[in-house]
């Protein structure tokens, strides 16, 4: 039997009034990244809400920030080599700057007294150029370390209380200069965190710095410290990037930060390539164990992952290669080689989705030919007499041919306002 006019209408309506609150619920809920795909990490200018673990769904796709890291280097510098090194960053096309925020200097003597006048120096060079600063809030001086710690200022600090008290007031201060990004500690999971790494410490310090943090800084773009790449060794007091990341995440660290913070130096070999036993940039998503893996087992999938540290360096003891030839006693690469692999990170990095920066250590090298027992002094784009080295360039290249596919790189605002 034919339904009449009036039920046509009746069902019609019925219709309408399903399809209008489908689509009303269908725009009330957030609809999730696959982990596998997703954005790039949200800008620091407009964190998610909350450290949930979908701040990577939440930011704009394909935008990787890229930087130089300088570790302590910057803070003793004469203005005008203070000068040259951010204009390194400039002139390369990066538009970060990753610095030490050492709390060993500014407060080394006591509590009630504050040498800003050493990172003041920095922000406003850096704001003159438009570079953004990540701000490695670590070290912790010598009043305030555990007893019978020593004069090591990678010592934790007695109160983790006291260490978030100084990062509130560091954010106070830099918060109104455009500063927004917050790295809390740096290397974790090795000695570090003297005398050996600690999930449940380490926890507790960066889940009352990130509350304190969020406090002073509504901006606040918060994370974890950057995880080396190594493998557990108990006699070393390392302890692998993805063991420690299972530690502190099942401690709820992943839940306190918007990013966290990884250190893949690949050399001897490229940042692009592919191993039988994963390079560490293969181990962000990759490999067995894998960062992304950890994160997505702890609840938070799409957190995204910042490269504040990677490069290779050029001196030291043993012999170095020029990628043709690896041999037991391989510790560093040729001049030429940094180059290649200073040409394959940016675009090594641009390659995974769950990456949401890329920083190059170091600007300039800290050691002479006498310090060769040290290679840990050889990883700049310059020499230690200042003279650039091919990576220099090859760097540069690397952020101009990134440009150039994603223009709108390029044109994105600098500035944190």
């Amino acid at each position: 039997m034919q339904p009449s006019k009036r039920q046509r209408l009746v069902v019609a309506l019925i219709a309408f009034v399903v399809s209008l609150l489908a689509t009303i619920l269908a725009g009330s809920f957030p609809s999730s990244s696959s982990p596998s795909q997703p954005s790039r990490s949200p800008s620091p200018s407009h964190p998610a809400p909350s450290a949930s673990g979908t701040a990577g769904a939440a930011g704009s796709a394909d935008q990787l920030r890229i930087g130089i890291a300088y570790g302590d280097s910057l803070t003793w510098k004469s203005d005008q080599d203070l000068a040259v090194g951010l204009d390194d960053a400039v002139n390369s096309g990066a538009k970060w700057v990753r610095v030490d925020l050492s709390w060993n200097n500014i407060q080394p003597d006591n509590a009630t007294h504050y040498e800003w006048q050493r990172f003041d120096r920095i922000v406003k060079a850096a704001d003159t150029r438009k570079l953004q600063v990540l701000a490695t809030i670590a070290y912790t001086p010598g009043w305030a370390r555990k007893p019978g710690c020593g004069n090591d200022p990678s010592c934790p600090p007695a109160r983790p209380a006291a260490f978030a008290a100084f990062a509130k007031a560091t954010a106070q201060r830099y918060a109104p200069m455009g500063v927004h990004t917050w790295e809390i500690w740096n290397e974790p999971n090795l000695p570090f965190w003297a005398p050996k790494p600690d999930p449940a410490g380490y926890t507790e310090l960066l889940t009352a710095t990130s509350q304190a943090l969020r406090a002073a800084d509504p901006k606040a773009f918060i994370l974890m410290g950057g995880l080396a790449a190594v493998g557990t060794d108990p006699s070393s007091g390392y302890v692998s990037q993805s063991e420690f990341l299972a530690a502190v995440c099942q401690l709820g660290a992943n839940k306190v930060v918007d990013a966290i913070s990884y250190h893949p130096y690949t050399y001897p070999y490229l940042p692009s390539a592919k191993t039988d036993f994963g390079t560490a940039m293969e181990q962000i998503s990759s490999t067995k164990d894998n960062l992304v893996g950890v994160l997505a087992a702890n609840g938070t999938p799409n957190l995204p992952i910042w490269l504040t540290e990677t490069g290779a360096p050029t001196d030291g003891p043993g012999s170095a290669t020029d990628g043709t030839s690896i041999t037991a006693d391989t510790t560093h690469v040729s001049e030429a080689y940094q180059a290649k692999i200073a040409a394959d990170t940016v675009p090594a990095a641009a390659a995974n989705p769950h990456v949401g920066a890329v920083f190059w250590f170091a600007d300039q090298d800290a050691g002479t030919d006498k310090d060769r027992q040290h290679r840990s002094l050889f990883y700049g784009l310059r020499h230690y007499d200042g003279t650039p080295k091919p990576a220099l360039q090859a760097w540069k290249d690397a952020i101009s041919a990134y440009e150039q596919r994603h223009p709108s790189q390029a044109a994105t605002p600098t500035g944190t306002g």
